[in-house]
């Protein structure tokens, strides 16, 4: 039996390409190609998935693949479109009154699925655009949580998000299909 690292079960080495991007150079492009690796590992972590996204944990709790995606396309929404840009920009699946409806009552029906990666590829793409034409990592925006936030802060907070949620789909995509690795 040959014995393998348990991150190359899954993915073959050879094909990699999430972390490609730059390890030296200007501090905008690493961070932008990091937030990239973490936005392209969430997505490998549902690759091949339909009505499963919407699988559970465990009992009690309502964490979901789907309610992940769900999740980070509220959370992209805060802080670029609201924060940031400064557009009035409610949450698109959890509400004041109801803070976890990103996880709670998440369908794994087809519609609800593409709702949720429509929803997350859009917010996806309004950040990716603010911060290419955005002057500088200096610019600056208004949170309701911490206050006066810049650029700068808003990626690498991005980034954080999405590395401790790529955890989370780690095992609930092991608990899915068996499937496991980087």
């Amino acid at each position: 039996m040959v014995t393998r690292r348990r991150a190359e079960i899954w993915v073959d080495p050879a094909s990699e390409v999430r972390f490609e991007g730059r390890a030296t150079g200007d501090e905008r492009g690493i961070i932008v190609d990091l937030l990239a690796a973490q936005r392209k590992t969430l997505e490998l972590k549902c690759a091949g998935l339909s009505t499963e996204l919407a699988h559970r944990s465990v009992e009690p709790s309502t964490l979901s693949l789907l309610g992940l995606v769900r999740h980070l396309a509220d959370l992209e929404r805060r802080w670029f479109r609201r924060a940031l840009a400064g557009e009035h920009a409610p949450a698109l699946f959890s509400s004041p009154d109801h803070p976890d409806g990103d996880f709670d009552n998440v369908k794994g029906d087809p519609a609800s699925v593409a709702e949720a990666w429509q929803a997350w590829r859009d917010e996806v793409a309004f950040a990716d655009q603010l911060v290419a034409e955005a002057p500088h990592l200096d610019i600056e925006g208004t949170d309701s949580w911490r206050g006066q936030i810049s650029l700068r802060w808003v990626l690498i907070h991005m980034i954080e998000e999405y590395a401790r949620h790529n955890g989370h789909a780690d095992l609930l995509r092991e608990r899915i299909d068996g499937t496991i690795g980087v």
